[in-house]
């Protein structure tokens, strides 16, 4: 792997702003199809992604070769529901748990393994122009130049960005995204408890648009807690994440709802934890459904993949498996000649699967028969095997959000699911 300065005379045909999950996917590719590829890491050196790391069994199986990658499997989950009812879930498949460190430079590493160049190195939107060029009296095709801080220098007939929800590519070619489209998540890292057992676990917050988890990784713990930008309040959030913490170590989720510690109490909360614990924040898509089915994702010589083109699970926050599978099919219509055709294919494959889950959104964080639907749904789940296996399902991402409703419908006449 290198980081060298390039003459800007040097000339590769796709470059790519972003080397996450999308990023390194669409490198390796790509680098494997004959292209030649330039690959911007920006990231400092050891910072992850603010990300649970949940890697689904739908990614897995769509791509065994994740499996390489140092992570956790995990084959049980805990759910809370708002009011802390306690649902415990034993998966048919495992999903895994990865540490964004160790999974991200597991991908770009292969991308390296399959001819591409990777440059660390921070593009923003200054960095990035079009460069045109004339010969023989005649315009050719339009040229990128990116520029970094540090002065290097890179050409390239197609631009992609990878560059997360956040894109400076995205900004600059398909808009801005507004607060009410975005969500944010943050969290801490953390030691592995003590007494030698981690359950994964996802909370849903009494009042709050959003949930907490706990993913178990090898050598720590990513607590997190995930909601709308739009309604974010830190000081509130965080008490409750610290709450959240603090009775996962102590082994008492299910004893009500979290709520939010006074101060005194959050000061005590502080002293009796672990404190080793790192401290990381980032957004996340939740486009809603027209702006969906509207932005645009690629033109003539430019595209978006991932979280910069907005591919996220509206209810869930996921977006690795969206990363990958946008950077796959980027990549085969690119090789083929017809990288315009891109936005067709996902649109074929994913897109009605995000569209549906953005319009089930509301529905989610919503109320139903007077209560939070997630206290509904764990209830459910609880009591009924069809529900409960139909839960898991969306867990591992076998169950898609088109045929959600004749699923749960079928299931739910039958007593034993």
């Amino acid at each position: 792997m290198s980081d060298l300065k390039l003459m800007s005379s040097e000339e590769f045909d796709v470059l790519i702003v972003g080397a996450g999950p999308a990023g390194s996917f669409a490198a390796e590719r790509l680098a494997q199809g004959g292209a030649r590829v330039a690959l911007f890491d920006g990231r400092p050196e050891g910072e992850p992604k603010a990300c649970g790391g949940g890697v689904t069994a739908k990614a897995l199986k769509a791509w065994p070769h994740l499996l390489g990658a140092v992570g956790r499997t995990v084959n049980e989950l805990e759910m809370y529901s708002p009011s802390g009812k306690r649902l415990h879930l034993q998966l048919d498949e495992p999903f895994a748990i990865y540490s964004r460190v160790a999974f991200d430079s597991y991908l770009r590493d292969r991308a390296v393994d399959a001819g591409a160049n990777v440059f660390f190195e921070k593009i923003s939107a200054r960095g990035i122009t079009r460069v045109e060029k004339k010969h023989s009296g005649e315009q050719e095709q339009s040229n990128w130049k990116l520029r970094s801080a540090s002065g290097g220098e890179w050409l390239g007939k197609m631009l992609v960005g990878a560059d997360g929800a956040n894109s400076a590519v995205g900004k600059m070619l398909a808009g801005s995204l507004p607060p009410c489209e975005m969500e944010v998540a943050f969290g801490y890292r953390a030691p592995l408890p003590e007494r030698g057992d981690a359950n994964t676990v996802v909370a849903f917050l009494p009042e709050w648009d959003g949930y907490a988890w706990a993913f178990p990784r090898l050598d720590h713990i990513s607590f997190g807690i995930a909601t709308s930008q739009e309604t974010f309040d830190h000081d509130h959030l965080d008490r409750l994440l610290w709450n959240f913490i603090d009775r996962y170590y102590r082994c008492d989720l299910g004893k009500g709802p979290l709520i939010r510690p006074s101060e005194p109490e959050l000061e005590t909360i502080r002293s009796l934890l672990p404190m080793e614990i790192e401290r990381y924040a980032a957004r996340i898509p939740k486009l809603r459904e027209g702006t969906l089915m509207e932005r645009k994702t690629v033109g003539r010589d430019w595209a978006l993949i991932g979280d910069a083109a907005g591919f996220a699970d509206a209810v869930t926050g996921e977006g690795i498996y969206y990363a990958l599978r946008s950077a796959e099919l980027f990549a085969e219509m690119y090789l083929k000649g017809y990288p315009e055709n891109y936005d067709r294919a996902w649109r074929r494959d994913f897109g009605g699967d995000l569209a549906r889950a953005s319009k089930l959104r509301s529905h989610f964080y919503g109320t139903f028969l007077g209560s939070p639907f997630t206290n509904r749904m764990i209830e459910f789940a609880i009591f009924h095997k069809g529900v409960r296996r139909t839960l898991a399902e969306l867990v591992l991402g076998n169950q898609g959000y088109m045929t959600l409703k004749k699923t749960l419908l079928t299931r739910a006449f039958l007593p034993f699911g």
